[in-house]
């Protein structure tokens, strides 16, 4: 298949803000598909190359000086195998070589598939078509049941691998796809509820768990070869070696264990997200040990977990893993829960969460049998510019341009950013100091005063409420915003929508 077919799709998706008719456009461009076309085809729709990170940021890209192509030539597999060719690239010479590579396929790439090819490259493809709609595409061009396809997924932890499935396997295989320890699974999503008893009288009986400023991990144990992945499903085991020991220390064979991991300090108290985000990202410094906490296990010694009810499978973590639980308490008391949810916040932590007893692990879903809640409110928002400091703060880059995910376009282009506020606050000199040498890296424009960057950074930010607002697109403003920490771990399609915040505003 031709590349420019698949742009052509893609802007056909940017044209349209109707679910159906991007599902429809993305079923016609997979039928059309040859079965080895699938997996790479499906990666660039999702602008995830199949290699990971290519190395490659706004500055490289932009300054290509080539003549592009007049007429459409390259085809999928030959932009696949550019992208293998320059996730080899490394070592010494590397930056010329990527360059020279790039070159090479800029200049076999029309000026529409160049544009295409920068926003792939970069992670920011932006046609509304997020995961959901292109499993619905897949199911559609399959004629798949569509709960088939999302479990499937889910399982895989592959879209890539469940469209070849859907498209040209047999009639079962999507219905034999199975938890494989070692393979991670899409992790499970909570939503958010604004008090305890709130969340528990939506949820009814339910387990009542501290909630930890962390860095969420799955653990896969088979025999003695542990390994530990992070919420994007990233390998870290290599990251982590107190977690591999202790999971390789639990009285069983093959574990498949979900939780989050953070620092502790002298006293035993949570450090700062910050100092759990830099030790859990360092390959070889470790001054700062890591602890595991689990709140869910999903499969042990043969058995998988998925499908049994929050109870069942607390109760097999409590027997497997008992010493590394997070604390937990059932109950469908209110009062009792909001009790509990004060030791958290004494004990430093941000909240609870709030689980259903009943509730199975729907890998990959954000429902309403998992609640979260916290006293302050937290948003996970993308930076989108951010201004030059003045006085003290002269020379460093400070005031955030914050913005909000909008999935559908409601407010702006989807699956684009709108723009909810600005805050300053929060910020020490090393986060100030880390900003200034960030930003000017993935700077897209800009003038004497403000750096528009590439929206790819996500913040956390605390804020005490959100207001009405004209001044930005989604007539949504922050209230007393401030810095909590930069969240890494996280993508720019994890961040809170500008439909959450006006969901926030009091009648």
């Amino acid at each position: 298949m031709l590349l420019a077919d698949v742009v052509a799709t893609t802007e056909a998706l940017i044209a349209t803000r109707s679910r159906l008719a991007k599902v429809q456009a993305l079923a016609e461009l997979l039928r059309a598909l040859a079965p080895d076309e699938i997996v790479p085809t499906i990666a660039l729709l999702t602008a995830a190359p199949r290699r990971g990170r290519l190395g490659i940021g706004w500055r490289s890209l932009g300054s290509r000086e080539v003549v592009h192509a007049a007429a459409a030539s390259l085809t999928v597999h030959d932009v696949d195998a550019a992208f293998d060719d320059l996730s080899r690239v490394g070592g010494a010479g590397s930056v010329a070589e990527r360059g020279a590579l790039l070159d090479d396929l800029a200049a076999r790439a029309t000026p529409a598939e160049w544009d295409f090819l920068t926003r792939v490259m970069l992670g920011e493809l932006r046609t509304g078509a997020l995961e959901g709609v292109l499993l619905d595409a897949v199911a559609k061009a399959g004629d798949r049941d569509a709960g088939e396809v999302r479990r499937a997924a889910m399982l895989t932890g592959d879209l890539g691998e469940t469209a070849a499935l859907a498209l040209t396997g047999t009639p079962d295989a999507l219905a034999e796809v199975g938890l494989v320890v070692g393979r991670p699974v899409m992790p499970m999503l909570a939503a958010t509820a604004a008090t305890v008893s709130e969340a528990v009288e939506t949820a009814g009986r339910a387990s009542i768990e501290y909630k930890l400023d962390g860095a969420r991990v799955q653990v896969h144990r088979r025999g003695d070869e542990v390994r530990v992945y992070t919420r994007s499903l990233a390998e870290v085991t290599t990251r982590v070696p107190e977690i591999v020991e202790v999971v390789r220390a639990l009285p069983v064979t093959d574990v498949i264990l979900d939780g989050e991991t953070l620092s502790l300090d002298e006293d035993g108290n949570p450090r700062p997200f910050q100092d759990t985000m830099a030790r859990f990202g360092a390959e070889t410094a470790r001054e700062i040990a890591l602890r595991p906490w689990f709140f869910d296990i999903l499969h042990v010694d043969g058995v998988d977990l998925l499908d049994e009810p929050q109870s069942v499978r607390a109760a097999e973590l409590e027997r497997v893993a008992a010493a590394w639980r997070v604390p937990a308490l059932v109950t469908d008391d209110p009062a009792t829960a909001e009790a509990f949810a004060d030791d958290a916040l004494a004990a430093g932590h941000e909240g609870v969460m709030v689980k259903a007893v009943g509730a199975p692990y729907a890998a990959g879903r954000r429902g309403k049998t998992w609640l979260k809640v916290k006293p302050v409110h937290t948003l996970d928002l993308v930076v989108l510019a951010v201004e030059r400091g003045s006085g003290r703060r002269a020379g460093w880059l400070s005031n955030l341009h914050l913005g909000a995910y909008d999935p559908d376009g409601e407010f702006g282009e989807a699956g684009g950013f709108v723009m909810v506020g600005k805050t300053f606050k929060g910020l020490t000199d090393a986060l100030l100091k880390w900003q200034t040498e960030y930003f000017p890296t993935i700077q897209t424009g800009g003038n004497g005063y403000e750096v528009t960057v590439a929206p790819v950074t996500v913040v956390e930010i605390a804020i005490d409420g959100v207001q009405r607002s004209s001044r930005y697109p989604g007539g949504v403003a922050l209230r007393f915003a401030r810095v909590k920490a930069y969240r890494p771990d996280k993508s720019p399609r994890d961040a809170d929508t500008v439909q959450t915040l006006r969901g926030m505003l009091r009648s």
